[in-house]
């Protein structure tokens, strides 16, 4: 269909059935992709087939800080998302524009990477088309309209969700569609770490890529161990949602780069490359000798994953069971240990700013011990999670949007798909 035909069969609800699954709220999923569509025309006047595409945020939901020493996440794709209005140009440049932000313009002929685009779009598109060309896929140029309601800053892996949709994008217009969501995950990793240059695991970019909620295991990271967990957080009476808190992850790298690097000094000095493989009781038999050699806080953040790590085996038993109750303590859990170890509520570069810990604060005296709450994410800024009883929605959000503003509180829903090509 052109860009005409795509308009009038989203105005006469022929995707509908497809926006109810995505989001549940079809007359505003009509409008803005209806949007999207209009400005990808002024864009792109003269663009042949077009082709819509989208890739979830997602909400980590134990495991916080886990994957990068091979350990183990429980996480969900969540119903916002980054979407595309994607046409072929028959060119060798990509255009990508992403709404707010300047054309990201990459030729793919030339794919090393830029040490000039470090921190940027631009890092990211040329490092997934550069992975993909490595497996043999070969690349053309096409024009992208996008356009993300995943709240920047916030957790919710508004970088994976993009990495996902270029490598969603270049999977379908070029390769077929042959390469699996685990390894289009793979794929975002790298573009991240190594042409966009920020430290990460692969929990991110696995949730939004496969969807859903879901278990997974980096034992082995080159071959992620995952497994779909059936998981309907409304049918017993709470509702998931997360708290902005208006700080910025803009200038964080580092203190998520310090996580890496003392876990990696402590597990080193255990005799091992990740503390996943790590022996907990030569840990605690060994603390004077570690203290005498490391901070303390590398020491606690290694204490922090040696006690997560089978966390999020309990939490995911529990929820195998039924057990939501049982969940719930084991996500206070989590979060009291990201709190008082792990320390990743605030930066030690902006000490006065610490406004995950005041929801935190606020949320823990509103639930009275009911629900839970914890950081979301990365931390150190953005937002925190929380499992708010139904019931008392209305009031949480009017008491914590009196604090962080209105809108501040967003209100979650796991979606049943991942990275996502939209056809009628």
């Amino acid at each position: 269909m052109n860009i005409s035909e795509i308009k009038s069969a989203i105005a006469e609800g022929k995707f509908d059935q497809t926006f109810k699954m995505l989001y549940g709220d079809v007359a505003s999923a009509q409008k803005r992709y209806l949007s999207a569509c209009e400005s990808f025309e002024a864009l792109y006047p003269q663009s042949g087939e077009i082709r819509l595409f989208s890739a979830p945020g997602r909400t980590e939901v134990g495991g916080n800080h886990t994957d990068h020493q091979h350990g183990s996440i429980l996480a969900g794709s969540v119903n916002l998302d980054v979407i595309a209005v994607v046409s072929l140009n028959g060119e060798d440049v990509i255009r990508i524009k992403s709404e707010g932000y300047d054309m990201d313009s990459i030729n793919i002929t030339e794919l090393e990477r830029k040490p000039q685009e470090t921190g940027r779009a631009a890092a990211l598109i040329r490092g997934v088309c550069s992975r993909f060309a490595e497996m043999g896929c070969v690349l053309g140029g096409f024009n992208a309209y996008t356009t993300s309601n995943v709240l920047k800053g916030s957790g919710l892996s508004s970088s994976a969700a993009f990495e996902v949709l270029v490598g969603n994008i270049v999977n379908r217009l070029f390769n077929g569609g042959e390469t699996d969501a685990v390894e289009i995950a793979k794929i975002g990793q790298f573009a991240e770490k190594e042409f966009f240059g920020k430290p990460c695991g692969l929990l991110d970019q696995m949730a939004s890529s496969l969807g859903g909620f879901t278990y997974a295991d980096f034992a082995d990271p080159k071959n992620p161990i995952s497994e779909s967990v059936e998981l309907d957080i409304n049918s017993f009476g709470y509702t998931l949602c997360v708290v902005d808190t208006g700080g910025d992850h803009a200038n964080l790298t580092q203190d998520y780069a310090d996580i890496t690097i003392e876990c990696k000094q402590i597990s080193n000095a255990l005799g091992v490359d990740f503390l996943r493989d790590a022996d907990p009781e030569r840990f605690y038999s060994e603390l004077g000798r570690l203290r005498a050699e490391y901070s303390d806080r590398a020491i606690l953040r290694a204490f922090h994953f040696l006690n997560e790590q089978p966390r999020v085996l309990e939490q995911l038993a529990a929820l195998k069971a039924g057990d939501f109750e049982g969940f719930l303590k084991l996500v206070n859990a989590s979060g009291e240990s990201s709190f008082d170890y792990l320390q990743n509520l605030y930066s030690n570069s902006a000490v006065a700013e610490q406004g995950l810990s005041l929801a935190i604060a606020l949320t823990r005296k509103f639930l009275g011990g009911k629900g839970a709450c914890r950081v979301h994410g990365g931390g150190f800024a953005g937002t925190i999670q929380c499992y708010i009883p139904t019931e008392r929605l209305a009031d949480y959000k009017q008491m914590i949007e009196a604090v962080f503003g209105e809108g501040s509180c967003c209100v979650l829903n796991i979606r049943p798909v991942g990275g996502y090509e939209l056809k009628i």
